[in-house]
């Protein structure tokens, strides 16, 4: 079914529930203080025989409309209270998984990052972001992870490679990496495992 054909749906579904609301004796409360003035003109127009049919016909349609926009106010303020529910529940998924998550631009410079990417990379956040990934890797690991955004970039597949971290203490530290491109903004998200130290 097309965006059009489900807004259609939608809003014609809406009217009935609207209708049936009214209908149904549900609605007690539409006479409010921001309506009083259009509903004495229609209680006037109501009283007078030449007029009362559309007067009556035109304060049903008008109730109606009022209920359906209650409806949607309402429906779009349980919509806020799951999306913000959804978003910490995703940004709290992003910060505590147990894989270092990154995201990065096209000069691999760090945007973001959760806890465990933090603890991988063995430098404060706040001397992370902002800073090119490819200055914490040796040189033939940036190049290969440059080659690889550069395939994420158009593929719908991620992409892997395994790379070299400076060396630390003398101890020379690998990560495989896994990227997806971000089309709508130009970022990659990447994953990075430690790989165990060799011997």
């Amino acid at each position: 079914m097309s965006h059009v054909a489900e807004t259609s749906s939608y809003l014609s579904g809406l009217r009935v529930r609207a209708v049936t609301q009214l209908t149904d004796g549900i609605r007690t409360d539409l006479k409010r203080a921001s309506t009083s003035e259009a509903m004495a003109v229609l209680f006037k127009l109501a009283s007078s025989p030449s007029t009362a049919c559309d007067a009556l016909a035109l304060l049903h349609e008008l109730q109606v409309h009022q209920v359906e926009v209650e409806m949607q106010h309402d429906e779009l303020r349980q919509s806020r209270v799951e999306l913000e529910s959804a978003l910490i529940r995703q940004t709290t998924l992003f910060e505590h998984a147990p894989a270092g998550y990154l995201v990065i631009d096209a000069e691999t410079v760090l945007c973001e990052i959760n806890l465990a990417g933090v603890r991988l990379l063995g430098t404060a956040i706040s001397d992370l972001l902002g800073r090119p990934l490819a200055s914490f890797l040796s040189a033939a690991s940036g190049e290969q992870l440059q080659k690889m955004l550069d395939r994420a970039r158009d593929g719908l597949v991620p992409e892997t490679c395994e790379l070299q971290l400076l060396p630390r203490a003398g101890a020379i530290r690998k990560l495989h990496a896994t990227a997806s491109g971000e089309a709508s903004s130009g970022r990659f998200l990447l994953v990075l495992l430690a790989l165990p130290s060799p011997g």
